[in-house]
């Protein structure tokens, strides 16, 4: 019997008519994936050392190469049946995908609070194995194991899920030992193509600086959004503005932030028009009529971003 972390593993019942008992596999305790398991029971959420027996079966939720299951097949000619492959379900987590924002969170959480790994593991009632998986993987633990774990960091499963969207960024505790690095223009590029809602500031025509978020899209290294004519966005028309994307993560106390500073032109070419009209898959969230085009070439980005010391 061999299994993987996540796996389920199913003990029927001794008794005829009476249900059987499964859990998730939480610990391995041989890198072959061999007995004995840490099972968390899904009738209690407790969580046990198992010693499976003939009664027992494995369940693979996920495919492991390194851990491929096989079956006795047929006899070979000296009478040893010989391991046969059985298929499993493709992988929900491909090879070199790093952790998920639980993950993380729980990570920065322990490492804020200077605790190790196997003693955050004892305070969550969980094995150490499978704490390393939450951190290095994009894991779902359930809602009994996050509650167990915000108890054992002194947090909120709130905060763990990246709750508190409404809240300002502000109300977050500053890293331990943060780490502020400026971005080269490839990385703010990057960060510009993989977002959608940006912040245009412009002069109004009274003098007085203002701000509004658009939805935009990134072609060409050229800034595009949407708006009404007369409308307060349309007012960077003709003028140099500043551009600014960011994303920030209270519960982690970092992020990063990109600006970019350049001419707006109004974008009146029809062929230009039917062209962004097609390669644009941002819509305004405001809804509406908004069929003019503004335009923004960056004559100036930059960047910075804010980690753990530690992080690359």
């Amino acid at each position: 019997m061999r299994a993987h972390l996540g796996d389920q593993l199913v003990i029927k019942s001794q008794r005829a008519g009476e249900p059987g008992r499964d859990g998730e596999i939480i610990g391995l305790r041989h890198d072959d994936g061999t007995p004995p398991y840490d099972v968390r029971w899904s009738d209690t959420g407790d969580v046990t050392l198992v010693f499976p027996g003939p009664d027992a079966h494995v369940h693979h939720l996920e495919h492991h190469p390194q851990h491929a299951r096989t079956e006795p097949g047929r006899p070979d000619a000296s009478g040893v049946p010989v391991p046969v492959p059985v298929p499993t379900p493709t992988a929900t987590v491909p090879v070199g995908v790093g952790p998920g924002d639980i993950g993380r969170r729980v990570a920065a959480e322990r490492r804020r609070r200077r605790l190790t790994r196997e003693e955050t593991a004892r305070r969550a009632r969980v094995s150490p194995e499978y704490l390393r998986y939450i951190e290095e993987h994009p894991a779902a633990p359930t809602p009994a194991t996050l509650i167990r774990l915000s108890d054992a960091l002194g947090t909120t499963v709130a905060a763990l899920r990246g709750g508190g969207a409404d809240a300002p960024p502000a109300q977050g505790r500053a890293l331990r030992h943060p780490r502020l690095r400026d971005l080269d223009p490839k990385e703010c590029r990057a960060l510009l193509a993989g977002h959608g809602v940006g912040r245009v500031a412009v002069t109004t025509p009274e003098g007085s600086p203002a701000v509004y978020p658009v939805n935009y899209d990134l072609l060409d290294d050229t800034i595009v959004f949407r708006t009404t004519p007369g409308s307060a966005p349309a007012k960077a028309v003709g003028t140099d503005v500043a551009f600014e994307v960011d994303h920030v993560d209270a519960a982690l106390s970092q992020g990063w932030s990109v600006l970019a500073v350049g001419p707006a032109a109004a974008v009146t070419d029809p062929e230009t028009v039917r062209d962004l009209s097609r390669r644009v898959h941002t819509t305004p969230w405001a809804g509406g009529e908004r069929d003019l085009w503004v335009s923004i070439r960056p004559t100036r980005l930059t960047g910075r971003r804010i980690t753990q010391a530690d992080d690359r």
